[in-house]
Order: structure tokens, then sequence, then C-alpha cells
């Protein structure tokens, strides 16, 4: 649905392009949540908007739309091995909103081609 469109291709170089954002070092503003959990609570967020704005979804459409999702967290935990598990910084609290942000909006043109 979304991870095998060029897209998710391109979000996912961008992430990788960005990678020096998370090389930060211990102690600058940090959150209390991680750079993983942040992006796990920020995408499911955009999920359960996506899903809330579009009721006709069929049941088996939200569960592709979840399992799109899965695939998602797990190529980030792949891409952030090494720093998934460090405090988030304002700054990558910030990046993770916005990537987030468009994750959603790639969930956004499938459900029109997916409902049309």
């Amino acid at each position: 649905m979304v991870t095998d469109k060029d897209g998710y291709m391109h979000l996912v170089q961008y992430l990788t392009e960005n990678l020096g954002l998370f090389e930060t070092p211990e102690g600058r503003g940090l959150s209390d949540e991680t750079v993983m959990e942040l992006f796990e609570e920020q995408l499911s967020a955009q999920i359960i908007m996506v899903c809330g704005q579009n009721p006709e979804l069929s049941f088996s459409q939200r569960n592709m739309i979840i399992r799109e999702v899965d695939a998602i967290v797990y190529d980030l935990e792949e891409i952030l091995a090494h720093v998934g598990k460090k405090k988030a910084t304002p700054e990558q609290t910030h990046f993770i909103a916005d990537f987030s942000g468009l994750i959603k909006n790639l969930f956004d043109q499938e459900i029109v081609k997916l409902i049309a």
C-alpha cells in the first residue's frame, strides 16, 4: 500500500540523510521519551487520524493500514538501531512530528485511490 511506493522510499532516504540529527550527545534538553517511543507515538496518532477521517474504510482495509505501519516501525527500528533508545531532543521531536505527518500524507494519497 505505502511501503512499496516511491514516496516511502524517498522518506526513508530523507531520514537517512538526516541521521546526523540523531547523533547528539546525551544531556541536551532531552525529553522523557526515547526516539523510537516518539516515532511510535506520532505514527499511531497519525494513523488514528487517517482512520477517523475515513470512516468508510472496511475492517480489512484498516488491518492493511495497521500492517503497513508495523512495517514502517520495523524499518525505523532498523535505521535508528543505535539511537532509538536514546532520549529525544527538542529538535529530534520536531523532526519526528514532521516525518510522521509526511507518512500520514502517503496514507492519505493511497486511501483516496483505495476508496475511489
